[in-house]
């Protein structure tokens, strides 16, 4: 029996999906307020008998923050899948992160192994391999070294990493996968669901940095190989490509029938655009879009290193082409819907 956490999100939502094409059990915790509907929508992408999967998920209530929900939750289970956690760049949201990503992770690690949990499978990201000394072909052997332009976000996930390695201390199988951006349709308001939204609204500047992506299909069915395979105590750099943001927003605004953006976005103009973003925020009481953390995650160079995982496994990725003109097709249908 498989658990998935966080199944009400982008990573999660995969999990299930493709774990219930292979016809196995699925059980998804959830908390009593969570919109399950995202995730049934995003079923309806891949498959014309979407209904029919979704209605075999057993929907079960409880919460990461909850050690004992969990501990109820977990009789049974034999492999768990946890994908929950808390994307944010925004300081005010700094305090929720930490307690879900590193406080929810070590609940999760403490009710695997009271429950003799056979596997765990942590989504972990590639924020976690900073090093400022290391910054290109970044893989699976380069460790956390602090940084001044360190993110909460980044802090969150990382200790969420060590309460899994704690857990392997402790006779814990696991294995960590660490993805670069996770693209995939239907959570259009959420992580990089918001840079669709962006580009079709259309969005004339780009930045110099550079990062990596991944599918977020691919993303599911490397978790569940990796874990079914047993290949545990270990790591993997998940991503399909490094790319610049110039390409990445490029891409995604020619997918959507929009103009590629034209203005190079330096520190300057970021940083006059973060103030700028302050006052709206002030004037509307909406979120930040633009903060400090996100400069420099946009003006950032780091390269990512696929190989262990490709070596491992041996299977080739969707490419970032691909997986864009998919994304872009399921964000116009669902307007015009």
């Amino acid at each position: 029996m498989n658990l998935i956490t966080g199944a009400t999100g982008l990573v999660g939502a995969h999990v299930a999906f493709q774990l219930l094409k292979q016809n196995k059990e699925v059980v998804a915790i959830k908390r009593s307020a969570s919109d399950i509907s995202k995730t049934k929508k995003l079923f309806s992408y891949y498959s014309t008998h979407s209904e029919d999967l979704f209605q075999k998920i057993k929907w079960l209530d409880a919460d990461v923050c909850d050690i004992f929900s969990l501990l109820d939750a977990f009789n049974g289970i034999e492999t768990v899948y946890h994908c929950a956690g808390f994307v944010s760049f925004n300081s005010k949201d700094n305090k929720q992160m930490h307690l879900i990503n590193a406080g929810g992770t070590a609940n999760v690690v403490n009710a695997c192994l009271e429950k003799n949990i056979k596997a765990l499978c942590h989504v972990s990201s590639i924020a976690t391999l900073q090093n400022p000394d290391i910054t290109k072909n970044i893989n699976e052997s380069v460790y956390w070294k602090t940084s001044p332009t360190s993110s909460d976000y980044a802090i969150s996930k990382y200790n969420a990493e060590r309460e899994v390695w704690r857990g392997i201390e402790e006779g814990m199988n696991a294995v960590i996968v660490n993805p670069g951006i996770i693209l995939g349709p239907g959570f259009w308001t959420q992580s990089s669901g918001r840079l669709f939204g962006t580009c079709y609204n259309g969005n004339p500047f780009f930045t110099i940095g550079t990062s990596a992506t991944i599918d977020a299909q691919d993303v599911a069915n490397y978790m569940i190989q990796l874990t079914e395979n047993k290949h545990f105590n270990k790591r993997f750099v998940l991503i399909e490509n490094n790319y610049s943001f110039k390409d990445i927003f490029s891409h995604i605004h020619i997918a959507l029938g929009k103009k590629a953006p034209i203005y190079n976005a330096g520190k300057v103009l970021l940083t006059f655009g973060k103030w700028f973003d302050g006052l709206r925020c002030l004037v509307f009481t909406s979120e930040r879009l633009i903060t400090k953390e996100t400069i420099n995650a946009a003006l950032q160079q780091n390269t990512f290193d696929n190989s262990l995982v490709k070596q491992t496994l041996g299977n080739t990725f969707i490419s970032f082409t691909d997986s864009v003109y998919f994304i872009s097709q399921c964000y116009l249908n669902d307007l015009k819907k």
